[in-house]
């Protein structure tokens, strides 16, 4: 399956990379915007991360072309900071997250991320962690898994899934994407699937295996932590962009660079600012694929990109 990086020609507009910057692309995954990203340096660098071993090998040998400009690592965004230590990088000019799968992961059925085929419930990225989505499906309360399912997935039926999870697992261990999704199919109602995601075509699986890999990989948690981790090594004026495939992500997303974009926080009766709070980034990109994109690749549907810049302290705003 060849993976085709989603948002592209945006990504790299809100890098808005130089041939002599340095960047990071913190999600490598099959290297597509890596690639992309090392055509147009000449004396930069472009650091790549993933947790994933086999997609660091697959980055590696599309980027086989660029290794004197290019150092991989096999490391989560969340260790961002020590990587470019041990690199001697005190600052990047630009940082990318492109949060979604990549479709060789989706169609490593040893990774049990898809639906699609009866596989081991894994979902890991990194295979050395220790929790995977079988150890959950089959040893957390079910409470835990409602929590999970209502909260990760945005399931409407999570207490019905979750229910049935309990029930099914009391006889037989559920050990196979196969068995999740059929129970789950079995347990959300019939009229409901029709309407389920408002005409949209999405598997009524979906949201709970999305769940279940956020569970497993403790996704927003290390987001949040990746991002912040990104920005403070941003040189004045880096980019920071971010490509996020549902709602949950968008929104920590959003907040984050809204906070950092934010100036006074004054209460708005007061005639003059008494906080003294300046932005510390501007954002500089909200957009979504466009319609030639979505119909060439139906994984770019859900995707949204956004960016920020990182202000100087002689260009941020003040006041109001």
């Amino acid at each position: 399956m060849t993976h085709q990086p989603v948002m592209l020609d945006e990504a790299l507009g809100a890098l808005d990379v130089q041939p002599d910057g340095v960047y990071v692309d913190a999600t490598v995954g099959g290297g597509g915007h890596a690639r992309a990203i090392a055509e147009r340096l000449e004396t930069g660098h472009l650091i790549g991360l993933d947790l994933d071993p086999e997609a660091i090998e697959t980055a590696r040998q599309h980027l086989a072309h660029f290794q004197d400009r290019v150092t991989l690592r096999q490391a989560s965004y969340v260790d961002l900071p020590p990587v470019l230590d041990e690199l001697g990088v005190e600052r990047v000019h630009g940082a990318l997250f492109d949060l979604g799968l990549s479709s060789l992961q989706l169609a490593d059925e040893s990774k049990g991320f898809s639906f699609q085929s009866d596989a081991p419930l894994d979902m890991r990225f990194d295979p050395e962690a220790s929790r995977t989505a079988r150890e959950i499906v089959n040893d957390w309360p079910e409470s835990e898994l409602v929590r999970i399912l209502r909260d990760f997935g945005e399931e409407r039926f999570a207490k019905r899934i979750a229910r049935r999870i309990v029930d099914v697992r009391s006889e037989q261990a559920i050990a196979t994407t196969g068995q999740l999704v059929d129970l789950v199919v079995e347990t959300i109602p019939k009229p409901a699937q029709r309407g389920y995601h408002r005409g949209r075509d999405v598997h009524p699986g979906t949201r709970t295996f999305q769940a279940l890999r956020i569970a497993v990989n403790d996704e927003l948690t290390n987001v949040e932590r990746g991002l912040s981790s990104a920005f403070d090594r941003l040189d004045a004026d880096g980019q920071l962009a971010v490509i996020t495939f549902h709602s949950l992500e968008d929104r920590l997303v959003k907040h984050f660079m809204k906070a950092r974009a934010q100036g006074c926080i004054c209460p708005p009766d007061l005639p003059v600012c008494a906080c003294g709070r300046e932005p510390e980034a501007e954002i500089v990109a909200n957009q979504t694929p466009s319609e030639e994109e979505r119909k060439r690749n139906p994984r770019s549907r859900s995707a949204r990109l956004r960016a920020l810049r990182k202000l100087t302290s002689g260009s941020a705003r003040t006041g109001r």
